[in-house]
């Protein structure tokens, strides 16, 4: 175990010191700043880290400053810090005039890439200092299990993917070389979403009103929205036409990211490919809110970073995504994860401004015609008010967004 972690430790060295920054700006003349620059680029990580919160304190704008100390922080092994300041480079650069020419998306891809290897480095050293005379204490499996997770869900490079098969010998009945491609549709997890009432609409919308009580029978749903590893599959075996920019989306570190740009047919089609089929609008609330009413799937706090992906004011790329089942704390009370923020999710109904006033009060269905779709949950880019879990919005069925995706549902 000592070789192990001395090999973490090297691997982790390796990657602060191989990376190039993005070339932002020049900072303004800030002493404080133009130090923590000059200690940044001879590896001296504490005093850059000092110099540069001293110059972020009195101009807290600076793009490039925000970087660097991202990066002084990444040196220091401090995550926390690091991912702070790599996202708040992310949303001051979002602003800058230049954010649509090619040079901007590059850097912006560039810095988003950093941050998920910062990300499942501190998940992989979250699980290492679990580890005492190379076994895991039981209550602290579960902590273990999870953080192994999450840095396998971000997309681990060769380095990072050694560790994991190490780390992952000292939790029992994990296969240390569990890198496959994401699951088979017929094996994604579904959770039970129990036959009952719940409260579905709210007073916040007109749409959304009146408030009623609607019976469904039990169902199952998809617990992650459908991958860009899944529905590379079902091209495979169907030959169906890709959507567009799937040459993006296709790629290696995103394979467990939601594959979106997909219309409503082929998200219908892909789950009756699968065995299963689009839910219904009833579904879908149920399946975000439950029985006890409650604004977003966690309850009735305000959205934070730690429940779901939002407010990211601009399209980077698929690195915009994150991979799906992120979020612990944001998900359903059924289990099941990002029915806010991520994307946009397609259900089967057609959408009427005023059916909740004539709908069924048992297996509601839709409308049985209309000209647009709905689609729930907020995406990536919208405000804590598009992910409530009454919300709803609706796009024409050939519509087709960086910002639509899908899950499915079946019958139990």
């Amino acid at each position: 175990m000592r070789q192990l972690l001395g090999v973490l430790g090297v691997l982790i060295c390796l990657k602060l010191t191989g990376h190039s920054m993005p070339a932002w700006a020049a900072a303004p003349d800030d002493q404080d700043l133009a130090n923590g620059d000059r200690f940044l680029k001879n590896n001296q990580y504490a005093e850059a880290r000092s110099a540069l919160e001293a110059g972020i304190a009195k101009n807290p704008s600076n793009v490039q400053a925000h970087f660097n100390l991202a990066e002084a922080c990444r040196g220091l092994k401090a995550w926390a810090c690091a991912e702070d300041h790599y996202e708040m480079a992310l949303d001051l650069d979002a602003k800058s005039r230049a954010q649509g020419t090619r040079e901007a998306r590059l850097r912006k891809m560039q810095v988003w890439q950093s941050l998920e290897e910062v990300t499942a480095w501190r998940l992989l050293e979250e699980a290492k200092d679990l580890i005492i005379n190379g076994q895991i204490p039981p209550d602290k499996m579960k902590q273990a299990e999870e953080a192994l997770d999450g840095a396998k869900e971000l997309g681990l490079n060769k380095d990072q993917q050694a560790i994991y098969q190490r780390l992952s010998v000292s939790v029992p009945g994990r296969h240390s070389s569990a890198f496959s491609d994401s699951p088979r549709p017929s094996d994604a997890p579904m959770a039970l979403v129990p036959a009952g009432e719940f409260t579905m609409g709210s007073t916040t919308s007109d749409d959304e009103k009146p408030v009623h009580r609607v019976y469904l029978n039990a169902f199952y749903m998809d617990k992650y929205i459908v991958t860009v590893g899944q529905y590379a599959k079902y091209l495979h075996a169907t030959g169906m036409q890709a959507p567009p920019e799937w040459e993006v989306m296709n790629q290696p570190h995103h394979q467990r990211r939601p594959v979106v740009n997909i219309s409503w047919s082929e998200a219908a089609t892909y789950c009756k490919w699968a065995g299963k089929r689009l839910p219904t609008e009833a579904e879908w609330e149920k399946s975000a809110r439950g029985t006890d009413g409650r604004l977003y799937p966690w309850g009735n706090d305000p959205p934070t970073r730690l429940h779901a992906n939002f407010g990211r004011k601009e399209w980077a790329g698929h690195m915009a995504l994150v991979p799906v089942g992120m979020f612990e704390m944001g998900k359903s009370p059924y289990g099941i994860y990002d029915l806010a923020g991520n994307t946009l999710e397609w259900v089967n109904d057609w959408y009427d401004h005023d059916y909740y006033k004539k709908s069924p009060t048992k297996n509601p269905q839709g409308p049985t015609t209309g000209k647009s779709k709905v689609v729930r949950g907020g995406n990536w880019l919208y405000v804590q008010d598009f992910l409530r879990s009454s919300f709803r919005f609706n796009a024409e069925p050939s519509s087709r967004q960086f910002g639509y995706g899908f899950r499915c549902a079946k019958n139990q």
